[in-house]
């Protein structure tokens, strides 16, 4: 199967540090897109990677649709921590969603991840979602989704809610490969009822891999 023009990797994937995350959650968005969010396999068995194609932002308290609006709780704290560690909730009764915090500590705005490119680790993905990939359209199914990627990636929230993603120490984490993302676009958010008017999502315009609505941009 061919390479889409985002599947190029150097072997100088760095992590994202700290400060790259302790801003707006719509800055960090619009940044976040055309980096790659890596997972390590146990027992060094190599790496899952793929390119973050579309994701959304979420403003905090002060957003209806945040999880953050319900204030300081035990399901939100980490939201309210250090910028840059993953927020995984369960939604639907089916499936998980990842998020990373955002805002220097004690604010709680983060970012979604709703859909990836897939770059390496392929095959395991495809394990790890119970399908098998014939072609294009099958490997667009693979991460297009917020569900769907948290599968792939074998994303739950207790291996990962808490995880510090500017770290190769945790086995999930998010890097920089030197790709640069050009022709973004903004739409509003997707699958919500609250606060849906705003222009939160971002995603890499004509990429096959984003999910929903691809061309109605603001």
């Amino acid at each position: 199967m061919g390479k889409s023009p985002t599947s190029r990797q150097t072997p100088q994937t760095r992590p994202l540090d700290r400060a790259f995350f302790r801003r707006d959650p719509r800055r960090v968005a619009r940044e976040l897109l055309g980096k790659v969010l890596v997972r390590n396999l146990d027992d060094g068995q190599g790496r899952l990677t793929a390119r973050i194609v579309e994701v959304e932002a979420y403003m905090g308290i002060e957003d209806p649709a945040a999880h953050a609006a319900a204030g300081n709780t035990a399901r939100t704290a980490v939201l309210f921590g250090p910028p840059g560690r993953a927020y995984v909730y369960f939604i639907y009764g089916n499936h998980y969603c990842l998020n990373v915090s955002c805002e220097p500590e004690g604010q709680a705005g983060s970012v979604l991840f709703r859909a990836l490119e897939p770059m390496s680790g392929i095959e395991e993905m495809a394990r790890a979602r119970g399908m098998e990939i014939h072609g294009p359209k099958d490997l667009i199914k693979l991460t297009s989704g917020p569900g769907r990627l948290a599968q792939a990636f074998g994303i739950t929230r207790a291996r990962d809610n808490g995880g510090d993603l500017t770290s190769t120490a945790n086995s999930l984490w998010i890097g920089e490969d030197g790709y640069r993302a050009r022709g973004i676009r903004v739409t509003r958010r997707i699958g919500i009822t609250k606060a849906a008017d705003r222009p939160l999502r971002y995603v890499l315009a004509g990429n096959a891999f984003v999910s929903g609505p691809k061309l109605a941009s603001l």
